[in-house]
This record gives C-alpha cells, sequence and structure tokens, in this order.
C-alpha cells in the first residue's frame, strides 16, 4: 500500500544546497517516489540562535515504508550525511522530519504525527503551503491557514524548485 507523506529538510553547516540534494537523492534511492518538492528557504535559526542560517524545504513523497520506517530511513540518511546529535536545536548537516503521513494520527515515544511543533515553525509551513496549501495540519487547519498565523519575516524564498534535480 502506498502512502503520501510531507517530509522537512533543513541544513546549516557544510554544504548546505549538496546536503539537501544528497538527502533527496537518498530517499529516492530508497524506493521514496519524490511528487513535489518546494523551493529552498533561507531562515533564521530557532531555539539556539547563535549559528549559521539555515536552507529548508519540504518534500511530498510516495511511499510504502510504514511511519516508523519512513522515520527509520530519514535517520539513516541523516546519519550517513554526517548528522551528530550533539546540541538540541544546534548545528546540522541536514535534518529530515516526517511532518505527515496520510491523514495518520500518531503519538508514540519517538513519533508524534502531525509533527508536534510544525504549527509554530515558519520555516516548515511556507514551503508546506507552497507543495500543498490545502493539506491539513491538524484538523481543519490547513497549511495555508497555519502560514497566515505565524510571522514568516525570518524566511526568505533562496532558489527555485530545481535544487534536487
Amino acid at each position: 500500500m502506498t502512502s503520501i507523506a510531507y517530509l522537512a529538510l533543513g541544513a546549516n553547516t557544510g554544504d548546505k544546497l549538496e546536503n539537501l540534494r544528497s538527502a533527496v537523492r537518498l530517499l529516492r534511492e530508497s524506493g521514496c517516489k519524490v511528487t513535489a518538492v518546494s523551493s529552498l528557504y533561507l531562515t533564521k535559526p530557532v531555539g539556539v540562535t547563535n549559528q549559521p542560517d539555515f536552507l529548508n524545504a519540504v518534500i511530498r513523497v510516495e511511499t510504502t515504508y510504514r511511519p516508523r520506517a519512513l522515520l527509520g530511513l530519514c535517520q539513516t540518511i541523516e546519519l550517513r550525511l554526517g548528522r551528530e546529535r550533539t546540541i538540541k536545536w544546534g548545528p546540522r548537516v541536514i535534518d529530515v522530519d516526517v511532518l505527515l503521513y496520510d491523514d495518520l494520527t500518531f503519538d508514540e515515544p519517538g513519533l508524534v504525527l502531525p509533527h508536534p511543533h510544525m504549527s509554530e515553525r515558519a520555516f516548515v509551513l511556507v514551503p508546506l503551503a507552497e507543495i500543498d496549501a490545502e493539506v491539513e495540519i491538524a484538523p481543519g487547519i490547513t497549511a495555508t491557514d497555519a502560514v497566515a498565523a505565524v510571522d514568516t519575516s525570518g524566511v526568505q524564498q533562496f532558489d527555485d524548485r530545481s535544487w534536487s534535480d
């Protein structure tokens, strides 16, 4: 059975653009069909603010991976690309988060869907709304609705969609 998932990607160390490209390539090589890709956005860090700006994007994939397996794949890709988890919200080579998985609501240790902080994060909501304005991030709340409720001043479009080709 094929499911639709939305993944957030971010990087703020090393070759940020190449790190994002590599993550998308590895997702494809692992059997995820990428069906939509947002533009890239240059964003200010959240939480730990004394670090480089991020490049962020959101992609939509068709996948046969179940939610926990998809999370495991994302974490494996992060490790393969050099991610080290040292400081919460600190600098990172790559971050790949599962935002949404079909219309599933899931709350277990290590995986909460929809992503629990998504509605607060303009750097996720802006690219998500770009690729699917009407996707519901909570019952009755679309990505577009959520963008209207957050401060987007720290989110600047960086590039066109050709970055992931």
